[in-house]
């Protein structure tokens, strides 16, 4: 499909809109002296950047979601205070790690100080999420912003009416204050598109954040929102949410409005992506998915399963009813790819904590995992890039076929070579356009595997000595901690819970220790890929990377797993306690 257009155009078309945002920056909010080095953490370069006020940073130092709400409602802080301390810290995270889209200050102001009046007013606050800034990924349409999401064609694509997400979101008293970026496709595991460019990870700005919600990864690590929602139809919540030390909430498919956002794969209906939180706290979870919920967004989105949030599910009711000891099962891997030695100290770490805490842990058994990935990827190509394609064609620029940085972008610093994804070998490459016939058969045949493992969770019950199959999978989300820009390859840790409609969380463990994550062996390897990845860990090149694992549990279980995440998480913490550890 020919648009008229040529390189000149869209090169143009993208610097423009980059000027653009640049221009929506407040100039006292600018950085002085942005640190070069690459390789260092700029984690804390807003705490001494001396553009935030002392009660600024107090404000954006408060990670418990629930705390910021509660200082909301009783009027501590105003919400024009939170949302302006915010959006000062999230535009020093942008100067840093280029996570931003959408700027749009006084939009944001306005909303809040509403929100202020009307509490001032009538003693009351709005909704649950009353003045709380929220940042979106740059999927959810707003009323009067452009929606990119990725790709040149976007720029100047004004949002006639808010998606139902971003309308419930003002329903409940909340502030959406900025977008994030994210991959041309966002079918990436990374960030990286030709409009707005690459963003970085702020633990070490020459690794990926993860994609394709890695905007809000970046964000939320340096603390520039207290609360992001991204969405995940392969990994896309919890890759940066576990790359960037964060907590996720991947729920089943249809339990939280869609409706109205921009996509990619538009029409495929067999995996469908799903938006969820990402916090730097377990709390900031449960208020949002708790919030959107109970807002019976059903009425307003066909989409949305009509299932009401329940206390007896997050009190365990299907789990024991929360009165004795929870088995879980540990993936130590899943038979494609073997993890790197901080995920796998990490999984013991939680075994013993969850051990001392009175549970059992098991170990997985892997079931058809390789037939599980082959057949999931194969529907998501089924197009033969067709899709790509034609929203690339839009404008006349070219698909993105690479993460790998260019040389100037001063961000390309790795010894290993890239090499050719084995989902590639898998599925085939180019992939095949496949006929309707034969995707209905892909679908018939995904249905027998969610079957397969269903009836393979229920035997667990052989093994748990609870009266009760398993009642979480513990397991890596990527293989790896954050890895160099371009590297990012393997994604089935996440897609298993995507093809398999498990709701699932992601939550952090630990940081990548030198002293302790020490190489393993060379082992006998599943594949090619299994081989690379095991070649690429160095314990140099990955100190102090954040380590985070999956709580994987079952279809539509979003309470249970939030309460079951908090309940490891707290075996986590005294575990760390007993024996010194941070």
């Amino acid at each position: 499909m020919s648009t008229g257009t040529n390189e000149t155009d869209w090169k143009q078309r993208c610097e423009q809109r980059r000027k653009v945002q640049s221009e929506s920056i407040p100039k006292d909010w600018l950085l002085a002296n942005p640190p070069e080095d690459y390789k260092h953490s700029v984690i804390d370069v807003p705490l001494s950047s001396g553009i935030l006020t002392p009660l600024e940073v107090e404000i954006t130092e408060t990670v418990d979601v629930d705390v910021i709400l509660e200082k909301l409602r009783k009027g501590e802080w105003t919400s024009e205070e939170v949302t302006r301390a915010f959006y000062k810290r999230a535009v020093i995270a942008h100067q840093l790690t280029n996570c931003l889209t959408e700027i749009f200050v006084e939009r944001a102001l306005e909303r809040a100080r509403y929100l202020d009046e009307q509490l001032r007013v009538t003693g009351k606050p709005v909704g649950p999420l009353h003045g709380l800034p929220i940042s979106l990924k740059d999927q959810f349409k707003m009323e009067g912003l452009e929606t990119i999401m990725g790709y040149v064609s976007g720029i100047g694509d004004f949002a006639t009416e808010d998606s139902v997400l971003v309308t419930i979101l003002y329903q409940c008293g909340a502030v959406p204050f900025v977008r994030t970026n994210v991959p041309q496709t966002l079918m990436w595991g990374e960030t990286y598109n030709h409009v707005f460019g690459r963003t970085l990870n702020p633990f070490n700005r020459t690794l990926t954040p993860g994609g394709s919600s890695g905007g809000e990864g970046a964000l939320l690590a340096m603390k520039g929102s207290p609360l992001g929602i991204g969405t995940d139809i392969g990994g896309s919540l919890r890759i940066p949410s576990a790359f960037c030390g964060l907590y996720t909430l991947r729920p089943s498919y249809g339990r939280l409005p869609y409706y109205g956002a921009s996509n990619a794969l538009l029409g495929q209906e067999s995996i469908l992506s799903v938006l969820g939180p990402m916090s730097n706290s377990l709390s900031g979870l449960k208020a949002l998915t708790r919030a959107v919920v109970d807002a019976q967004s059903w009425n307003i989105d066909p989409t949305v399963i009509r299932k009401r949030w329940s206390e007896w599910e997050y009190n365990l009711g299907e789990h024991g009813e929360g009165k004795g000891k929870l088995c879980f099962a540990i993936m130590w891997d899943n038979a494609v790819v073997r993890p790197h030695p901080p995920l796998v100290r990490a999984m013991r770490m939680v075994k013993s904590a969850l051990e001392d805490a009175g549970h059992s842990v098991i170990d997985w058994e892997p079931h058809r995992h390789l037939e599980i990935y082959k057949n999931a990827e194969t529907i998501f190509i089924a197009d033969g890039g067709e899709d790509y394609k034609t929203q690339c064609a839009r404008s006349g620029e070219p698909l993105i076929t690479t993460m790998i940085p260019a040389k100037e972008e001063g961000v390309h610093e790795y010894e290993h070579p890239p090499h050719k994804p084995f989902v590639k070998h898998l599925v085939g490459d180019p992939p095949e356009h496949r006929s309707t016939y034969e995707l209905w058969q892909l679908h018939e045949e995904k249905r027998q595997l969610r079957k397969s493992h269903l009836d393979h969770w229920e035997r667990s019950v052989e093994r748990t000595r609870t009266g009760r199959p398993v009642d979480a999978i513990i397991s890596p989300a990527v293989p790896y901690t954050a890895v160099p820009h371009g590297l990012n390859y393997d994604a089935f840790y996440t897609t298993l819970c995507n093809a398999l409609d498990y709701t699932t969380s992601v939550f952090p463990v630990t940081h990548v220790d030198p002293s302790l994550d020490v190489p393993h062996e060379p082992h006998e390897f599943y594949n090619y890929e299994d081989e690379l990845i095991f070649k690429l860990y160095n314990t140099d090149l990955f100190k102090g990377c954040p380590v985070g694992l999956q709580l994987i549990g079952r279809t539509l279980e979003e309470e249970a797993v939030l309460r079951m995440t908090e309940i490891v998480e707290d075996a986590v913490g005294k575990w760390k306690e007993a024996n010194r550890m941070k």
